[in-house]
């Protein structure tokens, strides 16, 4: 992969770096070598490491004193940690989606996006599917209208991005339970039903972690 010099290069490394982190290609544990990865890439050192710093706040990575960057390990308190926390903020965003949307108009590209998903779940395909999910996410975003959940959010949904591949990469049947979470969201959101939005957010949430752990226990990863 060729990167060209720009204010973004740092960010540029450190998406390609995420990527191979969610799908598997570096794995848990896995050293990630500063002048092994500019080495490849064809960038100095000094971008790699503000590439490793953006990967740290991201929680895809541990730095540690001399022994330095490795992929994190998906324990099952840091599973359980995570999914305490994004239970939480996906339905604190599907509320405020409910309380602020004022026209259908702001609904059509969550509904679009629903049908895009229903397409890629007949097809499995599975990366696309996971990638198109997020669209949801950064629809809800601009509805909900809170800058600090938009930065909390972008910090911890590469971590969740891993999680979703990991375990449909191993559970099939998986992307047919996800899709019918969106389905139930974006129909209670609609009816700004706030107490089965947060039932149906912590009911998916419960599921995903339980497969999750799963995945964890068994160290299929």
């Amino acid at each position: 992969m060729v990167f060209k010099a720009s204010d973004s290069l740092s960010e540029q490394i450190a998406q390609h770096l995420a990527s191979k982190i969610i799908k598997g290609e570096l794995l848990a544990k896995e050293r990630i070598q500063e002048l092994k990865v500019a080495s490849e890439l064809g960038v100095s050192r000094g971008s790699v490491r503000e590439a490793l710093l953006i990967l740290q706040r991201k929680h895809l990575i541990d730095i540690l004193p001399r022994r330095g960057a490795m992929v994190t390990e998906l324990t099952e308190h840091r599973v359980q940690s995570l999914y305490e926390m994004v239970v939480e903020l996906y339905s604190f965003l599907a509320l405020k989606v409910a309380e602020n949307w004022q026209a259908e108009v702001q609904l059509k590209p969550f509904k679009a996006t629903l049908k895009e998903l229903e397409l890629l779940a007949e097809q499995r395909n599975i990366e696309r599917y996971i990638e198109v999910s997020f669209d949801i996410l950064r629809q809800a975003l601009p509805i909900a209208d809170n800058s600090y959940l938009e930065q909390i959010l972008a910090n911890v949904q590469p971590a969740i991005h891993r999680t979703y591949f990991l375990v449909a990469s191993k559970y099939e049947d998986h992307i047919v339970k996800s899709l019918g979470f969106f389905k139930a969201l974006i129909q209670v959101v609609e009816q700004r039903d706030q107490q089965q939005i947060r039932q149906v957010v912590a009911a998916y949430g419960k599921h995903h972690r339980d497969m999750l752990m799963k995945v964890v226990g068994g160290r299929e990863y």
